[in-house]
């Protein structure tokens, strides 16, 4: 079957229909791949005068030496601990929740449900400061997460963005195949992992692209909990970096190169399951 862009443009032919769509191809590339393009170079050149920005004369490491000297390095590390736990914990969180909403017939699911999409609607700003409070003194347990690895972790653990995905995803399983696993003996959890999860990859690699950039480009959270700089992480650095005047542009851009790759190498390895997902949600919708 065969789809004709959302311009129109396959149903021109000829030459002159050809150089057009050339034309606009390669534009539409150089719009999106040339701050891509220039960061990467700018990255690895050596920059004279570091308050001025200058053209590629030689390309060298002296930008990525200055920023393992700013810290750069261990604020990578401790947003890879951040996004690598924190990523792990919200898609646990987001599976066997969405197999609930997805199977199990209960009182309220409309309730939870609009309360989930409630969350996404509401600004980070507005809970800064409930969330700190909450992260001061957890209830019940009644610990201090400010300043540790877990007061990062524990709150991006559950997204009703990747809940809802899953939920949906998994309501176009057909029944029929966790009825025949139980037949031949399987249990529920069982079942779930055997069938139900392999079932939904597709979801799982669109939840994981999403996640990991959610996590990763965290800000105010980060800045809440961390109560010395040795705990920041890579966007709350970029931040310092950009308000340093002794630091140059080229720094800056090595560090910024360094936050980039990590989302591109993620969206490359769920590259298959992601489209998968977007493709089998449009189709079952």
């Amino acid at each position: 079957m065969r789809f004709d862009t959302t311009l129109g443009l396959e149903s021109h032919k000829g030459p002159v229909a050809t150089v057009l769509k050339f034309v606009l191809y390669a534009g539409i590339v150089i719009i999106f791949t040339g701050p891509l393009v220039g960061l990467l170079v700018s990255a690895f050149n050596h920059v004279v005068d570091p308050t001025h920005f200058s053209l590629p004369e030689q390309l060298t490491l002296e930008n990525f030496t200055k920023a393992g000297e700013r810290k750069v390095y261990l604020y990578l590390v401790n947003s890879f601990v951040v996004v690598g736990f924190g990523l792990l914990l919200q898609m646990v969180v987001s599976v066997f929740a969405a197999y609930a909403l997805a199977r199990k017939k209960f009182r309220g699911m409309a309730v939870v449900l609009l309360l989930m999409l409630t969350t996404m609607m509401i600004p980070e700003e507005i809970i800064a400061i409930p969330l700190s409070v909450v992260l001061g003194d957890l209830p019940v347990l009644h610990t201090n997460l400010l300043g540790s690895y877990a007061g990062m972790i524990l709150p991006v653990g559950a997204w009703g963005f990747s809940i809802l995905v899953m939920t949906e995803f998994m309501k176009e399983v057909p029944v029929e195949i966790e009825e025949a696993a139980r037949i031949d003996g399987a249990g529920e959890l069982r079942t779930f992992f055997t069938i139900i999860l392999p079932l939904c990859r597709p979801a799982l690699g669109v939840i994981g692209v999403f996640g990991f950039t959610m996590i990763w480009d965290q800000y105010l959270l980060p800045l809440i909990v961390a109560t010395d700089s040795d705990q920041w992480t890579l966007p709350i650095a970029l931040r310092t970096l950009r308000s340093d005047e002794e630091v140059g542009i080229g720094v800056l851009l090595a560090a910024s190169l360094l936050a980039l790759l990590p989302s591109v190498i993620a969206f490359l390895a769920f590259q298959r399951q992601f489209m998968r997902g977007l493709t089998s949600g449009a189709v079952k919708g």
